[in-house]
């Protein structure tokens, strides 16, 4: 019988047991994109509690388009990759893994005047006041032209090998929650006609691109993961329009990409509202039934009766544990000896308020007048 607990592998690196840190994003790091002391107690924590491994928050992949929030860490720099090699070097010392998550913000970037998108479509919702950059709406995006698209994939990769540089065990390609790998394969955000639009193969091949690449360009063992949702952090209750139908046609593209693990996010509503559909089947279900690499499920998972329910029925592989997780650093010790564990806390998820001031907001903005 599966447990919590067994030894498994993503690709040739052993993990300690099932459970992961999921990605949140943080925005503690210093505002030139490089973590800090306090990410790297924040993260050695988790790994000292027992996790068989940790996902960062999402980190930004290019000094142009790429950046989502004001203080988001990134791994585009020397000094950025100096830093990231302290940190991974002290989670290793816990053999826990550590992936390194990789973003764009797309449109919906909450610290850009000037963004870009797969097409000129005004983001619904308004921006995150609680993550800095205001709350007002988005910005129009421009469409991006080949250039841009060159650009945007050449970032991804670029990243990806400074991941391997900065001591990470694999990455995570975001493609999940509204940002800008998850805008080309929703077809309300993505009108291009060109390769990258109009089905489902065309939506999700930047993506098919992008594994490709990294996979070509990185050590063999080194682990592609890749991260997919239906909700978006500005539209919550988004879903596929086929259902399970829909689930089946985006899997089975997947299923063509070289990635070593598929996470399907569902932290807003929980595993049971957004990964269900009413014929009976589950879209981590199905990912199991169709995929040949590990299913990593998320979505209220601190409640083990479910997540031993989707282990039991082969539902799922892994689970990826945010908001119990900043409650319970030891999770996963607190889980093996059978201790309850500490109510979430809201105010868990907004580390630093008093970063966001307005003279930092205004210094990013001016940078980025400068490049353009």
């Amino acid at each position: 019988m599966k447990t919590f607990f067994d030894e498994t592998h993503i690709n040739k690196n052993k993990i300690s047991n099932r459970f992961f840190v999921a990605p949140m994003s943080r925005v503690s790091a210093e505002f030139s994109g490089i973590p800090t002391e306090e990410m790297a107690a924040y993260y050695t924590g988790f790994a000292e509690g027992g996790f068989g491994g940790i996902i960062t928050e999402g980190l930004y992949t290019d000094e142009h388009y790429s950046r989502s929030y004001p203080n988001q860490p990134g791994l585009v720099s020397e000094a950025q990759i100096r830093a990231w090699q302290h940190i991974t070097g002290a989670i290793k010392k816990h053999n826990s893994v550590v992936i390194a998550q990789l973003m764009h913000a797309g449109s919906i970037s909450q610290v850009l005047e000037r963004t870009k998108a797969p097409s000129r479509i005004t983001p619904l919702g308004k921006k995150l006041a609680a993550y800095g950059g205001g709350d007002g709406p988005f910005p129009i995006p421009d469409e991006m032209d080949e250039k841009d698209v060159r650009n945007m994939k050449d970032g991804f990769i670029r990243a990806a090998k400074n991941a391997v540089k900065a001591g990470f065990h694999g990455i995570e390609l975001h493609a999940a929650n509204g940002y800008l790998l998850d805008q080309f394969h929703t077809d309300y955000l993505n009108l291009r006609t060109d390769k990258y639009g109009q089905t489902v193969e065309n939506r999700l091949r930047i993506t098919t691109e992008i594994t490709e690449e990294i996979r070509n360009q990185v050590p063999s063992d080194f682990i592609v993961g890749l991260r997919i949702s239906e909700g978006k952090v500005n539209n919550l209750s988004h879903r596929w329009k086929g259902g399970s139908q829909t689930a089946r046609e985006i899997l089975n593209q997947i299923r063509k990409m070289p990635v070593d693990y598929l996470h399907i996010a569902a932290e807003h509503y929980g595993w049971k509202e957004e990964c269900r559909y009413e014929d009976g089947t589950s879209l981590t279900g199905l990912a199991r039934d169709i995929l040949e690499c590990p299913v990593m499920a998320n979505g209220g998972l601190h409640d083990l009766d479910l997540s031993r329910e989707l282990l039991e029925t082969n539902q799922a592989d892994l689970f990826s544990i945010g908001k119990y997780a900043l409650s319970n650093p030891d999770f996963v010790r607190k889980v093996k000896h059978n201790i309850p564990l500490t109510p979430f806390r809201k105010e868990l998820l907004y580390p630093n308020p008093s970063l966001f001031t307005d003279e930092k907001h205004r210094m990013y903005l001016d940078e980025q007048h400068r490049m353009v």
